[in-house]
């Protein structure tokens, strides 16, 4: 019993705040980042009707997340300089984080369409699961390249289209995380649509770190062995 109520090491206080502190800035600096789209949220009444329009306007969040997820990365490696961590990771990592969402909101989009074309057909029942699958795998693609390319340049991946084919390899070859990991995220998307205030500045960050460190996981043969062990 006196073991147990024995206090914490300060070290253990020391973690608690700063992952509390990473966690609380990162919301507020997503926020700053995705401007547009929080104004947008702001305007409109009903988001999920909207969805044209967000669509859109997602683009605006694909460097924000790489950004977002340098910081998760910064945590493992003892940086508290937040701020400092997300922009600088959020102008590194714009271009290919950028190429990577438009391509893959391309591809979904087409995908949804022909859902949308065959749902009403007699092979529906056995081409949309494939579509839909299809959907997923592409979306976690996209997520597996925003977490290479919020990581220091390894050098191998210089180029978006590079880093393409071994991130379908690798989300494929372990679809269960990879499917998890689009659902977290898909889940922090619905929060923050539904509850601007509360899913933006309290239950972003943690869902986001959910997803990041599961995809983190499943790209960690591309990454250096001194990225992979911090």
């Amino acid at each position: 019993m006196r073991r147990l109520l024995r206090p914490a090491r300060q070290a253990t206080y020391d973690t608690v705040f700063a992952g509390v502190y990473t966690a609380l800035m990162t919301n507020l600096l997503l926020a700053v980042a995705c401007a547009p789209l929080v104004i947008a949220l702001a305007l409109v009444g009903d988001p999920f009707a909207s969805w044209p329009l967000f669509a859109v306007l997602s683009p605006v969040c694909a460097p924000a997340l790489a950004g977002a997820f340098g910081c998760f990365a910064g945590i493992g490696e003892g940086s508290a300089r937040v701020a400092g961590t997300f922009w600088r990771t959020y102008r590194r990592a714009a271009p290919r984080a950028l190429a990577a969402w438009t391509a893959g909101l391309a591809a979904v989009g087409v995908l949804a369409v022909d859902v949308a074309a065959v749902a009403g057909t007699p092979w529906g029942p056995a081409l949309v699961p494939f579509f839909v699958t299809a959907a997923v795998l592409v979306m976690a693609a996209v997520v597996a390249v925003l977490v290479l390319a919020a990581e220091p340049p390894p050098g191998r991946f210089a180029r978006t289209r590079d880093a393409v084919l071994p991130c379908l390899y690798l989300v494929a070859r372990r679809w269960y995380l990879a499917a998890a990991s689009v659902a977290v995220l898909a889940l922090a998307a619905a929060v923050v649509l539904a509850r601007p205030v509360a899913g933006g500045l309290v239950l972003c960050s943690p869902l986001l770190y959910a997803g990041w460190a599961t995809t983190r996981f499943v790209v960690a043969p591309l990454l250096p062995a001194g990225r992979v062990a911090a």
